[in-house]
């Protein structure tokens, strides 16, 4: 754990450093676009290869579509509700 929080730090500082640098930011964010796109990759052939998770996808695959709609439609009914109640202009 204070490993994790010894590179964020890093990272906040390095970054405060390079703000003003144009192009060594553009190539941070394609690393970082790269390196999610590999992790995903990577998750695919983990979820891919565990057996448990491969025979159970169907009850998985509904539970986790369960889920994903229960926490949009929550986001999107308190993005409406603030927006009413905070920036919606008072009649």
């Amino acid at each position: 754990m204070f490993t994790v929080l010894l590179l964020i730090l890093l990272g906040l500082i390095l970054g405060y450093l390079i703000r003003n640098k144009q192009k060594a930011v553009k190539l941070i964010d394609r690393l970082i676009n790269w390196a999610i796109y590999v992790l995903l990759l990577l998750l695919g052939i983990s979820v891919g290869a565990n057996e448990t998770i491969m025979n159970n996808l169907a009850t998985l695959g509904v539970t986790a579509l369960v889920l994903t709609l229960g926490a949009v439609s929550g986001s999107v009914g308190l993005a409406y509700f603030t927006h009413k109640l905070f920036f919606a202009a008072k009649k």
